[in-house]
């Protein structure tokens, strides 16, 4: 089977992207090393990667994967990013690397899942040499020269309406652009009104309020929405602000089908590390096809410790015995598990900046028992900065969660001493 003939075309007064001659709207996610069949089974049509080959998989595997399933590939090229250090005023290794791609057009070009490539990640993040953009058009003149079935985008960091200005002045040959906002989504339709932008797009991520957009502790740590109030945002974020735009935009991949360490293991994936789905991955589902899942993952509010939520910055004293609680509801009536964990915070030092590798911390102390519940008393932890987790799983595979930040505080023997006789006492 040869490749499939993706075009995008305007239609009057809005774009659409053609797949064989018939109308495709991208259903899509971001997924690199997350389940194809959980994406496809929840309704999706597409995938974005973020490069060709991940380091588990080839992009031919990728590719092949995404045809077993049904789904399209938006297939990332890995373009090198100024921030991690690449010079693009050195012509040698712009050539070098123009040069590696060219065989992974070559090699991918002519796969029935391919939809369109995908030209670098962010490039504009704290970048300062505009000839990057040079760079992005030179391969998308590639492209279109090698393959002529599919259209190319370049991905960026936000909307900013004088970077849109930016790369339309200096990628002419790239077809469409993807734009990248959370918390900011809403801003989107005055940034494209601002720069002027007339062309199509994608939302290439889109998701949960960022955690540099988050209010933070007393400690400048960043404080994460419980699952149920992420799916409300996914779905809120998705009718206005990504299907409401009838004209220029032609789909979105939501952010993250999988998991990733990023500040938390929960803030970004649908799905969690032990494959199971969040309510956010049922709102896709249901925005995808119009039908929820027969068995509906339990809505979670209210943790606390000692009575205190995480807006209240919680500090502990350590080796004190705590009790925290979370008010869930189950609409399916299912049995269902409790997991507590306190895991250690990211080291600031090794924060991830742009999406990079982040390191896992160490979990603490965890409670997933016969005989755990919405209630859970632990002793608190040395001296330090933690998360205190829970997980609260039904039998279908579906999960609920929630995470406060605390900080734990040594005390003296004396001030050890009067602490307790006042809580006693």
């Amino acid at each position: 089977m040869g490749p499939v003939k993706v075009e995008l075309l305007k239609q009057e007064t809005k774009y659409q992207l053609m797949v064989d001659s018939e109308p495709f709207y991208i259903k899509g996610a971001g997924l690199e090393w997350g389940s194809i069949q959980s994406l496809a089974e929840h309704g999706g049509n597409a995938f974005r990667t973020w490069r060709v080959d991940n380091g588990e998989n080839t992009g031919l595997q990728i590719l092949d994967e995404a045809q077993k399933h049904g789904l399209m590939v938006c297939m990332g090229i890995e373009v090198a990013r100024e921030r991690h250090g690449f010079d693009y005023d050195d012509e040698s290794a712009v050539a070098e690397q123009k040069a590696i791609i060219k065989q992974d057009i070559l090699a991918l070009k002519d796969h029935p899942a391919l939809l369109m490539w995908g030209i670098g990640n962010e490039l504009n993040l704290r970048h300062n040499n505009p000839r990057v953009w040079d760079a992005v058009n030179d391969i998308a003149i590639m492209i279109h020269e090698i393959d002529p079935n599919h259209p190319a985008s370049t991905m960026l960091a936000g909307a900013e309406p004088e970077v849109i200005e930016r790369v339309v002045a200096r990628c002419p040959d790239v077809d469409l652009l993807s734009f990248q906002l959370y918390g900011e989504i809403d801003q989107l339709p005055r940034f494209l009104s601002e720069s002027g932008y007339q062309g199509a797009y994608t939302v290439s991520e889109w998701g949960a309020t960022g955690h540099w957009e988050s209010t933070c502790t007393d400690w400048g740590r960043p404080l994460e929405a419980n699952s149920t109030d992420k799916a409300s945002d996914y779905k809120n974020r998705y009718l206005e602000c990504i299907a409401a735009d009838t004209k220029q935009c032609i789909g979105s991949f939501v952010f993250l089908w999988g998991q990733k360490q990023e500040r938390t293991p929960t803030w970004y994936g649908v799905i969690l590390e032990n494959g199971m789905s969040t309510e956010s991955a049922q709102v896709m589902q249901y925005l995808w096809t119009g039908e929820w899942p027969t068995y509906r993952v339990p809505s979670m509010s209210g943790l606390t410790i000692n009575g205190l939520r995480a807006q209240d910055s919680v500090q502990l004293i350590e080796r004190d015995i705590c009790q925290a609680d979370v008010i869930t509801e189950n609409p399916s009536g299912q049995a269902l598990r409790y997991r507590w964990e306190i895991m250690a915070e990211v080291d600031k030092s090794v924060e991830s900046d742009g999406g990079d590798f982040e390191p896992s911390p160490e979990i603490i102390w965890s409670d997933s028992s016969e005989t755990s519940s919405a209630k859970a008393r632990f002793a608190a932890p040395s001296a330090g900065e933690y998360r205190l987790f829970v997980y609260v799983e039904d039998t279908h595979g579906n999960a609920a969660t929630a995470n406060m930040p605390i900080l734990v505080e040594s005390m003296s023997f004396m001030d050890s001493v009067l602490h307790r006789i006042k809580k006693y006492f």
